[in-house]
């Protein structure tokens, strides 16, 4: 059982999916301060300095020693606005990594292609044999 545990966890995909999470939660700390510090603020001056998390609804307000009943919409918009910019960051991302991998290929196509193989080489020797005759 222990083996077999080894060679699960000494797989390529664990550990690129290990790698992949531990990178995500930090590149997700990254997009999540550029959203709170610097894409928030300036909407909410657009929108009048709105406060987005502020928003509420009071069903119940409080009284003594009973706590207020609301619907924090405002934290709902601000979760979602939260994620569309993550999602659209994320988008990006994999766009331009898609780029260069797309550039990658057709240069190591490229490649290929100017560079013929044995087979390729002696066919065309025997063509320009076979012109000539």
């Amino acid at each position: 059982m222990f083996k077999e545990f080894k060679e699960f966890i000494s797989k390529g995909n664990v550990i690129d999916l290990a790698v992949g999470v531990i990178i995500g939660g930090a590149f997700g700390k990254i997009v999540t301060s550029l959203v709170d510090d610097m894409i928030m603020p300036i909407i909410g001056i657009i929108l009048g300095k709105i406060n987005f998390t502020g928003l509420k609804l009071v069903i119940t307000p409080a009284q003594g020693n009973k706590p207020e009943v609301a619907v924090l919409y405002g934290n709902f918009i601000q979760n979602t606005v939260n994620f569309l910019i993550m999602a659209f960051v994320i988008f990006l991302m994999v766009k331009f990594i898609n780029k260069l991998r797309k550039s990658d290929k057709e240069a190591e196509e490229a490649v290929k292609e100017e560079v013929p193989t044995k087979e390729e080489a002696l066919l065309a020797e025997i063509r320009d044999i076979l012109k000539t005759k």
